[in-house]
């Protein structure tokens, strides 16, 4: 059940920050679903292994790498999803990570971290 309500949460994120975000666009709240668990594996499977390999960087940048790479798979998942989910360049994709993150980080504290 957990997981039907954090893919449901994750749909409103996506929808919300394609919506606020210009060059950011989504076909539906059911692709934007789809989009959320596209990005999920995507971040977790090629931008965990990137990760990886980026370490040493990533700590000498403080994170700016992984943050990179976020964004990174955030348009690789663009590429994914066809025209269901278009982001319009790097600049986009950034500001739509960080929409997300700020998103995010408001519903889990209005939940209370029970997401």
């Amino acid at each position: 059940m957990r997981f039907i309500i954090s893919l449901f949460i994750t749909g409103i994120v996506i929808a919300v920050a394609a919506y606020i975000v210009p060059g950011a666009h989504v076909a539906g709240f059911g692709w934007a679903i789809i989009t959320g668990l596209v990005i999920g594996f995507v971040n977790a499977f090629i931008g965990g292994v990137l990760r990886l390999f980026t370490f040493p960087i990533n700590w000498l940048t403080f994170g700016l790498i992984s943050f990179i790479i976020t964004v990174l798979m955030i348009m690789l998942s663009d590429n994914i999803m066809g025209n269901k989910f278009n982001i319009d360049g790097f600049w986009t994709a950034a500001l739509f990570a960080i929409v997300v993150a700020i998103l995010e980080i408001i519903i889990d504290k209005m939940l209370g971290n029970k997401r």
